[in-house]
């Protein structure tokens, strides 16, 4: 199974406004910078974007101002940052899916198994999650690295489906294409509207909307590639 994302292959270079000052070197600026980033997302989730301010940042990690502007230019270079953590987070878990071994044989539980890793990159904080991808300002760089993100989903998902017997849906890359973005979208609203409230119910639906979908045509050929 090919990788989702060779992070290797992607450099995140943002514009000089959201850039890091600075990449830490030694052990304690390595600890005062994960304190700044982790504090950020504190904030973010309680006060929102536009009151997420650096003062309260650096005041929620117990560093100066001063300190914090050591290592980020602006608060909008710390949600890059976090963005792109997400963003991280989300595919590795993924990737672990692909590579932990045989997957189930039931078309049903494959595509739960991905509901749920998405459900569980959204669980510890949806009023963060929804300040990074609802008001937070994207990079160029952050939308191509998500871009190429869900590319490589695409692809692994297209490789799942066309190789699962119980899949009748003509168009393999399309579907493929509908079931990551699906997932992305319906996943994030919903966590982002209802928080974990019935979060099983939605789990149960969005798992048997895509098998109804991917299963609903009787068997026919599919389109040749290309």
């Amino acid at each position: 199974m090919r990788r989702l994302l060779a992070f290797q292959e992607v450099v995140l270079v943002p514009d000089k406004r959201l850039r890091p000052r600075k990449s830490p070197g030694q052990q304690r600026a390595v600890e005062t910078r994960q304190r700044l980033l982790d504090a950020a997302a504190r904030v973010f989730s309680e006060h929102g974007y536009r009151r997420g301010t650096t003062n309260r940042i650096a005041e929620a990690a117990g560093h100066s101002i001063g300190s914090l502007y050591q290592y980020f230019p602006n608060k909008d270079a710390i949600l890059v940052e976090l963005s792109t953590a997400h963003a991280r987070a989300g595919i590795a878990a993924v990737e672990r899916l692909l590579d932990g071994g045989a997957l189930p044989d039931r078309l049903e539980d494959k595509i739960r198994l991905f509901v749920r890793a998405a459900i569980d990159n959204h669980r510890d904080d949806p009023a963060l999650h929804r300040v990074l991808f609802e008001e937070a300002p994207r990079s160029p760089e952050l939308l191509d690295f998500l871009h190429a993100a869900q590319l490589r989903a695409t692809e692994a998902a297209e490789e799942l489906l066309g190789a699962d017997p119980q899949v009748t849906v003509a168009d393999i890359p399309m579907a493929a294409r509908l079931v990551v973005t699906s997932i992305e979208s319906q996943v994030h609203r919903f966590t982002a509207d209802a928080g974990l409230e019935n979060v099983d119910a939605f789990e149960n639906e969005l798992v048997a909307m895509l098998v109804r979908y991917l299963t609903a045509r009787p068997p026919g050929p599919r389109p040749s590639p290309g």
